[in-house]
């Protein structure tokens, strides 16, 4: 079985910037995809960014040009950088990862994340 451990959640005043952190460990031969995904109170969980194994990323256009997604192989960790946090981007975040043999997807436990104006 494969867990997604996150950290790096906390509150931070609009402006300012936070890190995520998610370590998948278990049963990995390799990891597919791996993504962020928020969700604020009330509203659906949303895509904030994705990354493939080869490094292609994408981003939700509301986080473009201030998150930044990265990951080390590696370790099997994936990180979110986030500059310019506005009271917006306060949810719960969720770290993905599609996992190989058997291409199945993973959460993590969810960091909150609040920005305060």
């Amino acid at each position: 079985q494969v867990r997604l451990v996150e950290s790096g959640g906390g509150l931070v005043q609009a402006g300012g910037s936070l890190r995520l952190d998610c370590a998948a460990s278990g049963s990995i031969f390799t990891i597919n995809a791996m993504g962020w995904y928020r969700q604020a109170p009330g509203k659906q969980r949303e895509l904030v960014a994705t990354s493939t194994r080869g490094g292609s990323t994408n981003y939700a256009d509301s986080v473009k040009g201030r998150f930044t997604i990265s990951r080390d192989n590696a370790k099997n960790t994936v990180y979110l950088q986030m500059n310019s946090l506005k009271p917006d981007d306060t949810a719960v975040y969720y770290c993905n990862a599609n996992v190989n043999p058997w291409g199945r997807e993973y959460w993590g436990q969810g960091a909150q994340v609040t920005v305060s104006s």
